[in-house]
């Protein structure tokens, strides 16, 4: 009996036991790559620019209050990341003034760790080539929690979210700024088998290179006009269908071909950009001499998986309650504040330590997102909530 691939349309490594940087070939990878986008198959979105699905917020966000309406969403978006382009854009997902606000404080610190001399590199550029801040999820919620909160409290992120990844999923962000005449990155694909060597990545089996991509949704918030000359980010839609490609993007030919093939999809404050780290991808060349063009990447991972960064989401938490309770109680949609808490706690109960840390009505110990939801719904005062989350902790501790 003959097993049924796990993506039968898809270009596979065929029956190799050991996956090699060998297998790779040009017109493989042509052959998923160099196919149109037909916007009859997604009849939510609004437009196919360069390859790319496009969503207008307002439109998605009119599907959002029915649940048939809601999953038929998700469903095309998932189907667009997975089965289409694997790069989708949803336009005016962030006011641009809440935006702004969080470039201040993005640009405050990293001038702040210039100075100490403590600035993040790249992965993926020349050292100085690029301004990043890492872990600018937690440093932004320390710095200003009320912008935090502003800025998460985005049902468009939440929404990609969960089409790709499910409930419990885990944000990390990390801000790039391409300074002027900043040179581009190299091609790429991303966490986790993105992260490896070829020599490394060739020991993890063919299926493992189809998971890695389902842990993680790549995206971006542009924080500013972006077009292609400011060095917005370079795509190739569908070329996380091509399965060699963690083993493939080193390679001179590869470099050439998406050199010659790439968009750069134009981009307005406040939009997003969202794909699969298995798309091949790179910070652009920012050919201006005076735009310092930025960006907050997300990095979005499956309560499945592990997140790039160590993230204190406890001390996230504890920063951002109290602006929570303000925005609550200012009457912003219970929905946009979920979203917020979803950004800031930790919505998976494992690990933990289960003899101290036992499951009470359910299958699983309470996460920090429930305390923190039980937490608004009682109106529970900061200090409260921070004995509660440091008792959380105590009992996940394994002594």
């Amino acid at each position: 009996m003959t097993a049924t691939p796990l993506y039968p349309s898809r270009v596979t490594a065929g029956d190799a036991v050991v996956t090699s940087r060998e297998g790779f070939a040009l017109d493989k990878l042509r052959a998923v790559v160099e196919v149109e986008v037909s916007l009859d198959e997604y009849p939510i979105a609004e437009a196919v620019v360069d390859r790319a699905l496009v969503y207008r917020t307002e439109e998605l966000r009119g599907h959002l209050g029915d649940l048939g309406e809601a999953a038929a969403v998700r469903r095309e978006l998932t189907r667009a990341l997975h089965d289409g382009p694997g790069v989708i854009v949803i336009t005016g997902a962030i006011e641009p003034s809440v935006v702004d606000r969080a470039t201040e404080v993005f640009e405050q610190i990293i001038a702040e760790e210039r100075e100490a001399g403590t600035g993040g590199g790249d992965h993926y550029a020349k050292p100085g080539a690029n301004d990043r801040l890492w872990n600018a999820l937690e440093k932004l919620a320390v710095a200003d929690p009320d912008t935090f909160v502003d800025y998460h409290a985005c049902d468009m992120i939440d929404l990609a979210s969960l089409a790709w990844l499910g409930p419990g999923y885990q944000i990390t962000a990390q801000v790039n700024a391409i300074n002027p005449g900043g040179s581009a990155q190299m091609p790429h694909r991303d966490y986790h088998v993105g992260f490896m060597t070829d020599e490394v990545a060739e020991r993890y089996p063919i299926h493992t290179h189809r998971l890695s991509p389902l842990l993680t949704l790549q995206g971006g918030v542009a924080h500013c006009h972006m077009p292609p000359e400011t060095g917005a980010t370079m795509l190739l839609p569908h070329s996380h269908k091509y399965e060699l490609g963690y083993l493939a993007w080193r390679r001179p030919e590869l470099i050439e071909y998406f050199a010659e093939h790439r968009v750069q999809i134009e981009l307005d404050k406040g939009d997003l950009v969202f794909f699969s780290p298995a798309v091949l991808h790179a910070g652009g060349h920012n050919r201006t001499n005076d735009v310092r063009r930025m960006a907050n990447l997300l990095q979005i991972s499956s309560a499945m998986g592990r997140a790039t960064e160590a993230v204190d989401r406890e001390r996230i938490t504890n920063a951002v309650y109290p602006a929570l309770l303000r925005r609550q109680e200012e009457g912003l949609d219970p929905a946009l504040v979920a979203c917020a808490v979803a950004a800031s706690a930790e919505g998976y109960a494992f690990p933990t330590n289960l003899d101290r840390d036992v499951p009470i009505g359910g299958l699983t110990p309470p996460s920090q997102q429930d305390l923190v939801f039980e937490a608004l719904a009682n109106k529970t005062p900061p200090d409260e909530l921070a004995a509660q989350l440091a008792a959380h902790r105590h009992r996940r501790a394994t002594h």
